[in-house]
């Protein structure tokens, strides 16, 4: 443990490690120092909190402009790293029913704008050919709209999070794991030093990248827990800056090989959203209202891996027990609700998914992300030296985040932070709604 560090960063998940790598090779760019100057702090180690734990989905499917062109970044950087962070670019299939046409055209026309390739097919004939001919066991109906995304993909999460590991420390950056932090010194508006079970850091600037842990960091900076938030009519509502939603997602566990294309090739990523009714094996409802699911094939867990919609947690935010965390947790892992809807989801859609419930694996999974009010990102500074990121649980796959932070602690704006300033609330420009089951599409 170092007395003393310029920069401190908290949390060894995505945006931890990627900012540190990043920031100390700015500091090598411009002279101005180098890794030796970043410290990484984790009360566990690399990947051992939401990175870890990941489904690991890299797309840039977002109703919202503003996240269109911060993911169009980190698609490039996941491209540009495809083997040193285990990254495999199979493109991205989001497939929708008539409620949620016009949202995709909307999408398909601004990823155009920012020449993102992707192809949109329309018409519930049109799109039930063209997912015939990627998978000709296709059944689902009701859909009439297919945007293809030709870049995106998937990761493998432990890998991905070990190799981003590996450039921060061929960078020169100490990543200290089993080091929990337990306040922020604040002086004159400042944090001057990082209070840790192992000793106390004297630093010039934080990075808190804590991922669902946020909540706490907030307190220590002594952060209101609340926020106003402008409505359209100009009046203002208090809301919790904070709200806790379960993840549900897990494996079946069938050879990778099972979930291939036509021509026995890894298919895209699959997010299929849907106001058929849903029923199971036996035949019985399972839904009648909007649901959504989202799968791939995956070496790295031994299956085809996905999930579908979050749950709200239905308690005070400062009621909510983040540790233990993920699959160790007593409260948030999936049950059988979730094996029950995405088994019977995956069966509506795929033939070969038929009577296959029993192969769902009985691994403890899921976890719970922290959310702000309109459900996306804040990345912002506080007291005078503090910069959160606060991804709203869309953290995995914008990576780029931590070059674009890296650049503005070293005194350089990024226009692609400028839409997710906390100030947003205030001024009443939250990020627009789709008609998406998901509260992060």
């Amino acid at each position: 443990m170092p007395d003393s560090a310029r920069f401190v960063i908290i949390g060894a998940g995505v945006h931890g490690l990627s900012t540190a790598w990043h920031l100390a090779a700015e500091l090598r760019r411009s002279g101005d120092g180098d890794g030796a100057d970043v410290v990484v702090l984790d009360k566990t180690g690399v990947g051992a909190g939401a990175s870890g734990i990941a489904c690991g989905v890299v797309r840039n499917n977002y109703f919202q402009p503003a996240m269109r062109e911060l993911m169009a970044h980190s698609v490039g950087l996941w491209e540009e790293n495809a083997e040193a962070l285990s990254y495999h670019p199979v493109g991205y299939l989001q497939i929708s029913p008539e409620r949620m046409r016009a949202d995709v055209g909307d999408i398909y026309a601004q990823q155009q704008a920012i020449g993102y390739e992707s192809t949109l097919v329309e018409g519930e004939g049109d799109s039930r050919r063209y997912l015939e001919a990627i998978f000709p066991d296709w059944r689902a109906r009701g859909i009439t709209s297919v945007l293809h995304e030709k870049r995106g993909g998937y990761a493998h999460n432990g890998p991905s999070v070990r190799g981003l590991a590996d450039k921060a420390r061929a960078e020169g950056v100490r990543i200290l794991g089993g080091v929990t932090v337990r306040d922020l010194v604040l002086d004159g508006g400042s944090v001057t030093a990082v209070e840790t079970d192992h000793g106390t850091i004297r630093c010039e600037q934080v990075v808190v990248a804590a991922g669902p842990w946020v909540r706490d960091f907030w307190r220590m900076l002594d952060l209101p827990e609340t926020v106003a938030v402008r409505g359209s009519d100009g009046g203002t509502v208090d809301r919790p800056m904070w709200t806790y939603w379960a993840l549900q997602e897990g494996t079946l566990a069938v050879d990778p090989g099972f979930l291939t294309d036509a021509g026995g090739a890894m298919p895209p990523v699959v997010h299929v959203d849907s106001d058929a009714p849903l029923y199971d094996a036996a035949g019985d409802l399972v839904t009648d209202e909007v649901w959504g699911i989202y799968f791939k094939p995956d070496t790295n867990f031994g299956g085809v891996q996905g999930g579908a919609m979050p749950l709200v947690v239905r308690r005070r935010p400062e009621d909510v027990a983040v540790d233990p965390y993920g699959p160790d947790s007593p409260d948030f892992v999936v049950g059988a609700d979730f094996e029950r809807l995405w088994t019977s989801a995956l069966a509506h859609c795929l033939e070969r998914f038929d009577g296959l419930r029993h192969l769902m694996s009985r691994e403890p999974s899921g976890g719970i992300g922290c959310f702000t009010p309109d459900s996306f990102p804040v990345f912002d500074r506080f007291r005078e030296n503090v910069t959160v990121i606060a991804d709203s649980n869309h953290g995995y796959k914008m990576i780029g985040v931590g070059a674009l932070v890296a650049k503005e602690v070293t005194g350089s704006p990024q226009r692609l932070l400028e839409p997710f300033r906390h100030s947003r609330f205030a001024r009443g420009e939250v990020h627009p709604v789709s008609n998406s089951p998901f509260p992060w599409s």
